[in-house]
């Protein structure tokens, strides 16, 4: 077990604060794009039936849930309540916890496999992330993690596009990672950094997909203050938020496929897989 706590980061805090009550939001919203991978995540974790599996950062459990469906024994683990209340509705087969990275209540080498679907970009210290979940991996166990690609596809950039157009500006205490914890948002940089954890193996590579949302659906998950990109608009005064909303109708014309279908948006994005052992 971890001997001490680490001091959490500005970012972790205002992370806590980008999520809290929004689990329903987040799942009706960004949390169906975030399900994309998760057959993929499971595959490069080699989860089969019986395998112990942690999936760190459940959200609303899309990964546990389809763990479970291929008949491993699954623990959920989520920062934030309203995630995991979704967990135990929608997996009642996983078994939950609250936590926060970098600390872990499991003991060292607990888990076959550990999954976290885009959770390190969302922690203050990745490299410490890591070797918590190193920690509690057995030896010859994989772990497979997602995060957003450091070149991101046009999809991914409609909503920072209409804010930028609107002259949103940013709240100072949002910023990003202290550069000392930092990574390239890279294949090799993704699988450096677990190499660095102590892991073994590792290996990145860039996923690519489209995510067929609506224009009002997208738009919730900001709107709700759901994410940084939803705290920077709340921030915003209401004329800022108005002109936003009118620059991300007019951008979003490009991501129209279907004109039966006014409403209907088709949106590329591109994410990067990474997978090692213990």
């Amino acid at each position: 077990m971890p001997q001490h706590t680490p001091q959490a980061t500005a970012f972790d805090a205002n992370e806590r604060t980008a999520w809290a009550g929004h689990g329903a939001v987040y799942a009706a919203s960004f949390g169906r794009l975030c399900a994309h991978p998760a057959s993929r995540l499971l595959d490069a974790a080699g989860v089969s039936a019986h395998h112990r599996v942690l999936d760190v950062g459940t959200g609303p459990g899309t990964v546990a849930a389809a763990a479970v469906a291929r008949g491993a024994l699954v623990t959920a683990v989520d920062a934030e309540p309203s995630m995991l209340d979704l967990v135990r509705r929608d997996v009642p087969q996983a078994r939950t916890a609250l936590a926060t990275l970098p600390e872990l209540p499991f003991p060292d080498g607990e888990f076959d496999a550990v999954v976290a679907n885009f959770v390190l970009n969302h922690v203050g210290r990745p490299l410490l992330a890591l070797a918590e979940l190193r920690r509690v991996l057995r030896p010859g166990g994989r772990l497979a993690l997602t995060i957003w690609s450091g070149s991101p596809a046009p999809g991914q950039t409609l909503l920072p596009r209409a804010l930028q157009a609107a002259g949103a500006v940013r709240p100072p205490h949002l910023g990003p990672l202290d550069p000392a914890d930092d990574f390239a948002r890279t294949p090799e940089g993704l699988a450096g950094l677990l190499t660095a954890a102590g892991l073994r193996d590792a290996h990145g590579r860039t996923l690519e997909f489209d995510h067929a949302t609506t224009l009002d659906e997208w738009w919730s998950g900001p709107a709700a203050g759901v994410a940084t990109v939803g705290l920077t608009l709340l921030a915003q005064p209401p004329a800022v938020r108005a002109e936003a909303r009118r620059h991300y109708e007019r951008l979003a014309e490009e991501y129209r496929t279907d004109p039966a279908e006014p409403d209907a948006l088709l949106l590329p994005h591109r994410a990067l897989l990474a997978s090692a052992t213990r």
